[in-house]
C-alpha cells in the first residue's frame, strides 16, 4: 500500500530523516529545528513529544518546495 493512499503522516526523527535522505544532514536538520520559530516556517515541519522532536517527511518537502519558489522569485 502507498502511504499517500491512507492519508498517513511518516515522522521521523532527526537521524532517521538524515538516514533516508543523506542530502540532509542532522546538523543541518538541527538548526532548522533551533529556529524553526524565527519566520522559517519550518515550524509547521515538526512535531514535539516532550524532548522529543519529530519531522513531518510530507510537510518538510512541501515547505521545501515553498523555499525553492521563493529564491527563484
Amino acid at each position: 500500500m502507498d502511504i499517500s493512499e491512507n492519508n498517513e503522516r511518516t515522522l521521523l526523527t532527526v537521524r532517521q530523516f538524515s538516514q533516508k535522505h543523506p542530502a540532509f544532514p542532522e546538523g543541518g536538520l538541527r538548526h532548522k529545528i533551533f529556529y524553526a520559530d524565527d519566520k522559517n516556517g519550518f515550524a509547521r515541519c515538526i512535531r514535539r513529544m516532550g524532548r522529543k522532536v519529530l519531522i513531518d517527511e510530507t510537510a518538510f518537502f512541501q515547505w521545501l518546495d515553498e523555499q525553492s519558489g521563493q529564491a527563484a522569485s
